[in-house]
């Protein structure tokens, strides 16, 4: 498992480097006032990868599914640098339609993981816990897709140029794939508590059959 930790880590740093190294090169800013395929390409490639190898591989899938869900939904909290996008709307860098969906979904988000890490986590609260990272992953799904209609829904609000460039550009290309990974690994380690449980279950009824015979 420790093996699978450093490739994971070195495939996320990987990432980083070419997410950074083509947003330095201009490779995301297409001039068409919204996310253009480059950007498409860098968000859906890792989430592609990970649901590729998450069902080939029950090693690597065993190894997600071993990791701290507390952690990993804590880690969503960042997510409330969304209000910087409200922030950028108000001196007109940013498209209304794009931030104000987009910055107040992630400052939710990110406001209420520590809640949910602490509270949520368990099986007991399993249903809320894997609601609230379905909403964490509509709140994505909705951002990228204002982002690619942006320049064609208003013609005369501000640019989304500002998304497709450093320092912006790293969150459609590196932490919205990144973000998704997270929520999907706690939403399939959530299912996976109730099979524990019955099986658990099961064998302490399994256990218990034989000594209650032998009264």
């Amino acid at each position: 498992m420790k093996n699978y930790g450093k490739s994971v880590v070195g495939l996320v740093l990987a990432w980083f480097i070419f997410a950074l190294t083509a947003s330095a090169r201009g490779v995301f800013n297409n001039g068409a006032n919204r996310f253009g395929f480059a950007v498409a390409f860098a968000a859906l490639t890792p989430i592609l990868l990970f649901f590729l190898w998450f069902a080939a591989s029950p090693r690597f899938r065993q190894f997600a599914l071993s990791l701290n869900p507390r952690i990993l939904t804590f880690a969503q909290a960042w997510r409330v640098v969304g209000a910087t996008f409200v922030v950028l709307q108000a001196y007109r860098i940013l498209p209304a339609i794009f931030a104000l969906p987009a910055g107040y979904g992630d400052i939710a988000i990110g406001a209420t993981a520590p809640f949910v890490a602490w509270k949520l986590a368990d099986l007991g609260h399993r249903g809320s816990f894997i609601l609230w990272q379905f909403l964490g992953i509509s709140d994505l799904i909705i951002a990228v897709s204002l982002g690619i209609t942006a320049g064609l829904r208003v013609v005369q609000d501000a640019p989304i140029t500002a998304m497709t460039v450093l320092p912006l550009s790293l969150i459609p290309t590196f932490f919205v794939p990144l973000f998704t990974i997270l929520h999907v690994i706690c939403i399939a380690q959530a299912k996976a508590w109730k099979n524990a449980f019955l099986n658990t279950v099961q064998a302490k009824r399994l256990v218990n059959e034989p000594m209650a015979t032998g009264f």
